[in-house]
């Protein structure tokens, strides 16, 4: 995408301007909720950046155990790969990050005692650089945990967190506010994540079993008071483009009126599926993607490597390669989702120089590939495979078809099975230039240049689109 051009797009995403339908009031009544209409920018958008920051940043210290699914339910609380929550783990005597603890800290330091290291560690942090970075990546929107499960808020809350009075639960820096005004400075949208099922203020039994995130979820009128104004007063400081929900939300909250205030205040908002009620304008698939295109609109939430929260145990073994990383992308979109990709800043705010090397290879492609995958929308069908084992994936745009290989092809033909080319018909390869074809058959046969450009997958625009074979 020219320079600017890909300005005037993210200045577009950014200001969000009026919304065609969403004009009306919404009531707090769940039939007046149903009829929100997902915004075109959420639509477009096919790629977020994900930030889990906060006091576990300081230990960053999770065994890695694998990926969400690949370990198994009874084991995985006692080996949580997820170093966010830290806190949860070292109340885990039998768990390896309680002996680290006590290896590190000793067995009588408060996880809270973190504070004072994170919240001198991160005066030296600068807003405008991560949001320049995400830019630079190619990403529409950021979303920024405010609060995770631990309790601590990353902007000073005036909402008192009545078991805690003794304080210390706040950031007393607005890392919120100074984050949000950076991103949306460089035309992207910002959401916000707060976690409303758990806090583990509210409720010290650790979460040793899948069935343990409902029986120490709080419950008690109190504790949906509390959640409620955290989440109206992040609205009203900050008017995030998304609400990201985690673990449920007490139904003593009423959500269904957080939802039409949230709706009647950000005109061009999104909820997501995790406030446990039926309603949602996306669902969120952690670790996870679905494998054919879904109608309902879809965000897959992941980190780098296993873990959200930096993890200084994680390398190469545990991070996505850029390659990988790049297909899971492309695939994502192929099938109607976007991809919440996650880093996990060190405490003063500095990125790991693997995570920034992985930000920069997709950097890289985006600018050369980004209009195959920025306002696309799937095809008749997601994929394909060539007679010599590629993988493929279609999205489209006006009158343009995209194919993408997701490896790179060792020979001077590039084959995009089960198609029939439309009369006219020309193939550019992005980064590249236009290229010769043939109709073989159910299949075009593309001449590749003597040198393929970029890295990793390849993409073909093909225009006006060719028409699918038995799709």
């Amino acid at each position: 995408m020219p320079a600017m051009q890909r300005r005037s797009f993210l200045g577009a995403l950014a200001t969000g301007g009026a919304v065609l339908g969403q004009s009306k009031q919404f009531q707090p009544e769940w039939a007046s909720l149903r009829t929100h209409a997902v915004p075109a920018w959420f639509e477009d958008a096919k790629l977020g950046i994900f930030i889990h920051w906060g006091l576990y940043s300081v230990p960053a210290w999770a065994e890695p155990s694998g990926e969400l699914g690949k370990v198994a339910p009874a084991k995985w609380f006692y080996q949580n790969p997820y170093a966010e929550w830290y806190l949860n783990s070292i109340r885990l005597k039998e768990s390896g990050a309680y002996k680290h603890h006590v290896a590190t800290y000793g067995a009588d330091f408060d996880y809270y005692q973190f504070g004072k290291t994170f919240e001198q560690q991160n005066r030296q942090w600068k807003a405008a650089s991560w949001a320049s970075l995400f830019r630079d990546v190619g990403a529409q929107y950021v979303v920024l945990t405010t609060k995770h499960h631990d309790g601590y808020t990353l902007w000073p809350s005036k909402v008192p967190n009545p078991r805690r009075p003794q304080g210390g639960m706040n950031s007393p820096r607005d890392l919120v506010g100074e984050l949000t005004t950076a991103v949306r400075a460089s035309g992207l949208k910002m959401g916000l994540y707060y976690s409303g099922g758990l806090d583990w203020t509210f409720e010290q039994r650790p979460v040793a079993t899948m069935g343990d995130l409902r029986t120490t979820a709080p419950k008690t009128e109190e504790y949906a008071r509390y959640a409620d104004a955290h989440w109206r007063e992040l609205i009203r400081l900050y008017q995030p483009s998304v609400l990201w929900n985690d673990i449920g939300y007490p139904a003593l909250a009423k959500p269904e009126s957080l939802f039409a205030d949230y709706y009647n205040t950000v005109r061009d908002g999104v909820i997501n599926n995790r406030f446990s009620v039926d309603f949602s304008d996306f669902t969120t698939p952690e670790y996870a993607k679905y494998d054919k295109i879904t109608a309902k609109k879809w965000e897959s939430c992941r980190g780098l490597g296993f873990s959200f929260g930096y993890n200084q145990v994680e390398g190469p073994d545990q991070v996505l390669a850029a390659d990988k990383l790049i297909a899971l992308l492309v695939d994502i979109v192929s099938k109607n989702g976007n991809l919440l990709l996650n880093i996990g800043p060190k405490p003063d705010g500095s990125i790991s120089e693997i995570q920034t090397d992985r930000l920069k290879a997709l950097g890289r492609w985006m600018a050369m590939n980004s209009e195959g995958i920025v306002a696309t929308r799937p095809w008749v069908r997601p994929s394909a495979r060539t007679a010599d084992g590629i993988d493929v994936r279609f999205t489209k745009k006006g009158d343009a078809l995209y194919a993408f290989l997701l490896t790179r092809p060792a020979t001077a033909k590039l084959t995009v099975p089960g198609l029939t080319a439309a009369a006219g018909m020309k193939v550019r390869l992005l980064g590249g230039g236009d290229v010769k074809w043939k109709q073989a058959g159910a299949d075009l046969v593309i001449d590749a240049p003597s040198r393929l450009p970029g890295e990793h997958a390849l993409a073909l625009r093909m225009t006006p689109a060719p028409a699918p074979v038995n799709p």
